[in-house]
C-alpha cells in the first residue's frame, strides 16, 4: 500500500529525516526488498539496524530506524536517504498496519486454528481470487510482525484481504485483532498444539475464539462443525454463523475420492449450491480446509462455480503435503513445515493410502510445545504409524519410543533409509525446530 512518508511519519508517530518520497509496502528482510518498499529493522538474531544500508542499496525507498538519524545514519542522509525515526520499530510497524487497514474495504477475513490455517488461507485466497482482487498473507506471516506486514503490503486496489492469525498464548489473537479488525472469522480446529504455552485444550479454545469475539454484529463466523470446541464458539459472538465439515453443517462434502497422488475429489453441498470439486492440494484432511475456503467465498459473494475453479488452481505454501518423485523413483511426501498430533496423524494416513508397491517410511521429527502430553502423543503416533505398516525413523526425537528406529541426524536417517527407489514412499514431517525440509530436499534431488 502506497504512502507518502510525511503522511506515514505522522500516522506512526515518527520524525522524517531526508526527502519526502513515496513508499509501497514494507519488508523486514534486507535480502528480499520489493522495489519501492520501506525497510523495517527489527531485533531478531541480529539487530536489523545493521542492514539498513544494505536494504536501501537493494531497492528500499526508505527505512524506519529507532536510532538517531543525524548521528547514527549521517552518511546515509548525506547520500540522500530517507529515514523515519521512531521509538520502537515493531510498534511503528503495527501502527502502519492499522493505517493500512483503514484504507481497505470492510471485507477482511481472519483465519486461525491449531492446524490448517495456512492452507485454508491459501485456498480461500484462490477461491476469492477467481473474481475479486484478493490479497493474502504470504507463507505463514501470522504473528506480531507478519500480520501488520500483510496489511502494509496489500495493493491499493485490494477488494478482500485474507489474514492468517497465530497465537502462542491467551490474548494474542485479541491483540492482533486490534490491528486487523476482521469482518469474517474462520476457525479451523482446536487441537493439541502449543499446549505447553497455552495450558489445556480449553485454554487453546479460549485463545482461538478471541477472533470470533472481535467480529462486528454484521460479520460472519465460519466454524468447523466437526470440532466441538470450535462449534461452541458460536455462543461467543452476535455475528452470523456458517458451519462446515460435519453432517448437518452448512457446507459439507460428499463422495470423497483420492486420486493416485492423494488429490481429493468430492461434491460440495452449500447454501450457494452444489458442485464437483477437484483440489490441487493433497490429503483427505484438506477437504475441511477447502470447505472453509468455499464458505468464505460464498459469504463474500463469489459464485460457487467461480470459487471452485479458483480453488482448483490455488497454490499452497511450501513444505505442506508436497509430493514429488525423486530421481531414484521413490515418492517423497514433504510435509515438513510443522507438526502437531492432528496434522501428523493426517500425514501418516496419507502416506499409508498412497498407491505404491514397495516400502513405506515415515521420517519424523519432534512435535514441539506439547507440554505434559508430549511423550504420550509421540508414542501414540508411532504406534499408529506402525499399525499402518509404516517404518518410522525418528530423528533426534526419542519420545516416539519403541515403535521407531532412532537416529540423531539427517545423515543417519539417510543411511537407515538406504537405497529407496521405484515403488517406495517416504513421508518427511516434524516441527520447524526439526529442520527436516533439508532431508526432503536431499531425498527429492540427486544429492547424496
Amino acid at each position: 500500500m502506497r504512502f507518502r512518508v510525511t503522511d506515514l511519519a505522522a500516522r506512526i508517530g515518527g520524525r522524517l529525516a531526508g526527502p519526502d518520497v513515496e513508499v509501497d509496502g514494507a519488508t523486514i528482510d534486507s535480502r528480499e526488498v520489493p522495489p519501492g518498499a520501506m525497510f523495517v529493522p527489527v531485533m531478531a538474531e541480529r539487530d536489523g539496524h545493521d542492514f539498513v544500508e544494505a536494504a536501501l542499496a537493494a531497492g528500499a525507498t526508505a527505512s524506519l530506524t529507532s536510532r538517531d538519524p543525524e548521528h547514527d545514519h549521517a552518511d546515509l542522509l548525506a547520500r540522500g536517504a530517507t529515514l523515519i525515526a521512531v521509538d520502537d520499530t515493531e510498534r511503528a510497524l503495527r501502527a502502519w498496519g492499522a493505517a493500512s487497514r483503514e484504507r481497505l474495504p470492510d471485507c477482511v477475513v481472519g483465519i486461525t486454528g491449531s492446524v490448517g490455517k495456512t492452507t485454508t488461507k491459501d485456498l480461500a485466497a484462490g477461491a476469492l481470487g477467481a473474481t475479486l482482487r484478493a490479497h493474502a498473507s504470504p507463507r505463514s506471516f501470522n504473528n506480531e510482525l507478519g500480520v501488520p506486514l500483510t496489511l502494509c503490503n496489500a495493493p491499493d486496489d485490494t477488494e478482500v484481504a485474507v489474514v492468517e492469525m497465530g497465537a502462542r498464548g491467551l490474548g494474542h489473537i485479541a491483540w492482533l485483532c486490534e490491528t486487523v479488525r476482521p469482518t469474517i472469522a474462520v476457525v479451523t480446529a482446536v487441537e493439541h498444539v502449543h499446549t505447553e504455552l497455552f495450558g489445556s485444550l480449553d485454554d487453546v479454545a479460549q485463545g482461538k475464539g478471541e477472533l470470533v469475539e472481535w467480529l462486528p454484529a454484521n460479520g460472519t463466523a465460519i466454524l468447523n462443525a466437526a470440532n466441538a470446541r470450535v462449534l461452541a464458539m458460536a455462543a461467543r459472538t452476535n455475528a452470523a454463523i456458517v458451519t462446515f465439515g460435519a453432517a448437518g453443517a452448512d457446507v459439507v462434502s460428499e463422495g470423497l475420492v483420492l486420486d493416485s497422488e492423494l488429490r481429493p475429489r468430492f461434491v460440495v453441498r452449500s447454501p450457494w449450491g452444489s458442485a464437483d470439486v477437484v483440489l490441487g492440494v493433497r490429503g483427505a484432511h484438506n477437504v475441511g480446509n477447502a470447505l472453509a475456503a468455499l464458505a468464505v467465498a460464498g459469504v463474500v459473494g463469489v459464485s460457487l462455480s467461480d470459487a471452485v475453479e479458483g480453488l482448483a488452481a490455488a497454490s499452497v505454501s511450501h513444505w505442506r503435503m508436497e509430493l514429488v518423485r525423486a530421481p531414484s523413483g521413490a515418492m517423497i511426501l514433504n510435509d515438513a513445515y510443522n507438526a502437531g498430533p492432528a496434522s501428523m496423524r493426517a500425514a501418516l494416513d496419507a502416506i499409508a493410502a498412497l498407491e505404491v508397491t514397495g516400502r513405506r517410511f515415515a521420517v519424523l521429527g519432534v512435535m514441539a510445545e506439547l507440554g505434559a502430553s508430549a511423550d504420550t502423543e509421540h508414542r501414540r503416533l508411532a504406534a499408529h504409524a506402525a499399525a499402518a505398516g509404516l517404518t518410522v525413523i525418528a530423528v533426534h526425537a526419542p519420545a516416539y519410543g519403541d515403535d521407531a528406529i532412532h537416529v540423531s541426524s539427517i545423515d543417519e536417517a539417510v543411511a537407515v533409509l538406504g537405497a529407496v527407489g521405484a515403488g517406495d514412499a517416504v513421508l518427511v514431517k516434524g516441527s520447524r525446530v526439526a529442520g527436516l525440509e533439508r532431508l526432503a530436499k536431499r531425498l527429492s534431488s540427486s544429492e547424496p
